[in-house]
């Protein structure tokens, strides 16, 4: 019980359930809702049950329930009604918030159970495109403003990654399409978010392709083995971190001229970076995608 987090200012609680710290207080002196302790200079500290509790609340809140009417149920019906709630609304909303307590309090457990329960009404894809995309972007931003730990995103990953590897190894005894080109999934130097690829590999494979998956922080100039044995490739890349937004277009530039210099062959990119970074000289060859199902469904 030591690693989990069981304290959480008014900021934590802004960031982790998306209602504002101005509302929240209006919600605590009005309404009676959460029941704060104070320090020595009157600053809010909230416990694990009052973060649960707003969790379950936001919901509610956000299924059409009034906040007066919230205030009305006692402590032990709020999980109930989210219950009932969740039987019938949106599954994506209720799991996702399920998965932020899980990864708070590091509960393997929890992630599993959500996640089988989504099972029997989606197929793996639609749960990484409706729950953990949205919870991986949320998960940005909340390590970012330092409401989690690295422990807390390196938890909840490994355990979405492993959802990724058990689907991807079931397509992997599968005959690849005849006659296709061959995709060579890699990271760039020092890039070691992988679970946007992983998930791109694993959606290649379902639709029949043959694909080399290098993972992270693979050296540009290795990649020029692969030429040697493939006539026809496509390369995959993922740019969360790196390479530095003032290198972008120097990678590419020499991506064109080291790689795709041969015949048959293009590179395909994605991720933050180029949200964040317009590259205005994207060289022959080289296309670039606002997202996953962007990039795959056409192929």
């Amino acid at each position: 019980m030591n690693n989990i987090k069981v304290n959480f200012s008014i900021k934590d609680l802004e960031n982790l359930t998306g209602i504002k710290a101005h509302t929240i207080r209006i919600w605590e002196k009005r309404y009676n809702l959460l029941s704060p302790q104070r320090s020595d200079t009157n600053i809010r500290n909230y416990s694990l049950s009052s973060f649960q509790k707003l969790l379950n609340i936001s919901y509610l809140n956000n299924n059409g329930l009034k906040i007066s009417k919230i205030a009305d149920l006692k402590a032990e019906q709020i999980p109930i009604k989210v219950r009932e709630i969740a039987s019938r609304a949106r599954a994506e909303d209720y799991s996702i918030n399920a998965l932020k307590m899980a990864m708070i309090n590091f509960d393997q457990v929890l992630f599993y159970s959500t996640y089988n329960n989504l099972l029997d009404s989606k197929t793996f894809s639609e749960i990484f495109y409706s729950v953990f995309l949205p919870l991986l972007e949320e998960i940005g931003m909340l390590w970012q403003t330092n409401t989690i730990t690295p422990a807390h995103e390196h938890f909840i990953s490994v355990l979405i990654k492993q959802k990724i590897l058990i689907n991807t190894e079931r397509l992997q005894l599968l005959e690849p399409k005849p006659s296709t080109s061959t995709f060579v999934l890699f990271l760039p130097e020092n890039e070691i978010h992988d679970i946007g690829l992983l998930f791109i590999n694993y959606q290649l494979r379902s639709k029949g392709y043959h694909t080399i998956f290098l993972g992270e922080s693979v050296p540009m100039e290795n990649l020029n083995n692969l030429l040697e044995f493939f006539d026809e490739i496509t390369f995959v890349s993922y740019f969360t971190v790196y390479p530095e937004s003032k290198d972008i277009q120097d990678y590419l530039d020499n991506f064109k001229s080291l790689i795709l210099n041969k015949e048959n062959t293009r590179l395909m990119l994605l991720g933050k970076k180029f949200s964040d970074v317009h590259v205005e000289n994207i060289p022959e060859k080289i296309s670039i995608f606002n997202s996953i199902e962007n990039l795959v469904k056409p192929l």
